[in-house]
């Protein structure tokens, strides 16, 4: 765990838009990490904290596409070291009530170029960027951001107060930076129509399923659920569960895992397959994820000198390409700042202006995804399997899916401003 904060006077230049030399980045997901990552390599001094008290391991796999998102990773140096980390994919199988197959997904239809665990990549991310120079923080929480003519004032939940030059909300889609600077989750968050839900159990739990690494996940539907189960990528005695259902918005805390298991035998209670297996492993889950497939959508993705990135800014809970999109993301807006050292106001608007259209068109794929997973209706389970078993629109399908990602971005190489310095971890 890092040491606390202590307070420090980043250096200050007259005019109306100072150097940005210290950088405050809310989460260590996937973009925090990234971002702290490219700023440190631009010079700049990024310090990131995050709620949770160390990193998230293992959870769900996430991909990138296209020769735009791999070119990046490359130019971020950490491309192959997620080669070696990459699950090879997730192909999907949707079985009926007996387990007779009725549709069958290639592995390239979620996992993209290159898959890998979201735990693998945040570690490496967060790696990386520490040794680059960025420092960390975990367990703790930004609670008040106070804007002068000079920084931002920060304080936080357990640290004692500190100001940085800029602040940066890579704190996903509920961001408690964005609930701060912009405004409650009710003005920038649309709930979808559905809810997810993930967690680890043994993997002999009365399944009788042929659950094998690599081979994906296998998955039943009735109209307005999806319940799924895989292999572990990383531990063969472990299985992963994934459910979807339709609902509409509900209330209930967010930080109630009780809570979540109580909604999920309520959605699931009764159906056929291997449904009853799953929900009896709740009990002793103490990894689960619950969550709205929901959208978030800032009007602005920067206010002074308080920004978004990624799902904070522009995003969705499943199938709108975050992972991707964030680390584009966290590429520019380093890269812009490095490029306007004096001005972060100009650095901000180039930011959005280059990645908002992208990143809305990605997350429209997240509009569709409960959709597609837990169709409401059997004509809808039909048209899904009928279409999708066509190698022709299979084909074309993942065709537009990687054209989709591609983007005309700027280079930018490494130039610091001033040698970063490691801090305590």
């Amino acid at each position: 765990m890092t040491a606390p904060f202590e307070r420090t006077d980043s250096p200050r230049t007259d005019g109306p838009h100072p150097a940005a030399r210290t950088v405050l980045i809310s989460g260590a997901g996937v973009a925090g990490p990234a971002l702290a990552h490219r700023l440190a390599h631009h010079g700049l001094r990024p310090t990131v904290v995050e709620i949770a008290p160390a990193l998230r391991p293992g959870g769900q796999a996430v991909d990138f596409r296209g020769g735009t998102q791999l070119r990046v990773l490359r130019q971020m140096g950490i491309f192959d070291e997620l080669h070696r980390v990459r699950t090879g994919g997730s192909p999907m199988t949707f079985v009926d009530a007996d387990g007779r197959e009725l549709l069958h997904l290639p592995a390239e239809f979620a996992g993209g170029d290159i898959e890998v665990l979201r735990g693998d990549l945040s570690r490496i991310l967060y790696e990386a960027s520490l040794a680059a120079g960025a420092e960390y923080v975990f367990g703790d929480s930004l609670t008040s951001l106070t804007e002068t003519t000079t920084g931002v004032d920060v304080t936080f939940r357990q640290a004692p107060p500190r100001t940085f030059d800029l602040v940066i909300g890579a704190d996903g889609l509920h961001s408690n930076v964005r609930r701060l600077a912009f405004g409650p989750d009710a003005d920038h968050v649309t709930h979808l129509g559905h809810y997810a839900a993930t967690w680890s159990l043994p993997h002999h739990s009365g399944l009788d399923l042929d659950l094998r690494p690599g081979a994906g996940s296998v998955g039943h539907n009735t109209r307005g659920r999806l319940a799924s189960v895989a292999a572990d990528h990383t531990d063969p005695a472990r299985a992963r569960a994934f459910l979807v259902f339709a609902s509409p918005e509900l209330a209930y805390d967010r930080h109630d895992p009780e809570a979540h298991k109580r909604l999920l035998r309520r959605a699931f209670a009764g159906l056929p397959w291997k449904v009853d297996r799953l929900l009896d492993s709740l009990d002793t889950a103490d990894d689960l994820y619950f969550d709205s497939i929901s959208r978030a959508d800032a009007p602005a993705w920067s206010a002074g000198r308080i920004a978004l990135l990624g799902d904070a800014a522009c995003g969705a809970t499943i199938g709108g390409m975050g992972t991707g999109t964030a680390v584009l993301g966290a590429y520019v807006l380093a890269g812009e700042l490095s490029r306007s050292p004096g001005d972060h106001r100009t650095a901000f608007t180039r930011y959005e202006s280059l990645l908002r259209g992208y990143a809305q068109d990605r997350q429209k794929g997240g509009d569709r995804t409960g959709r597609f997973l837990a169709p409401s209706s059997k004509l809808g389970l039909h048209l899904r399997n009928t279409l999708l078993s066509k190698p022709r629109i299979l084909s074309w399908m993942l065709k537009a899916a990687k054209d989709a990602t591609t983007l005309a971005l700027p280079d930018y190489p490494d130039r610091p401003v001033n040698s970063p310095s490691k801090q305590a971890h």
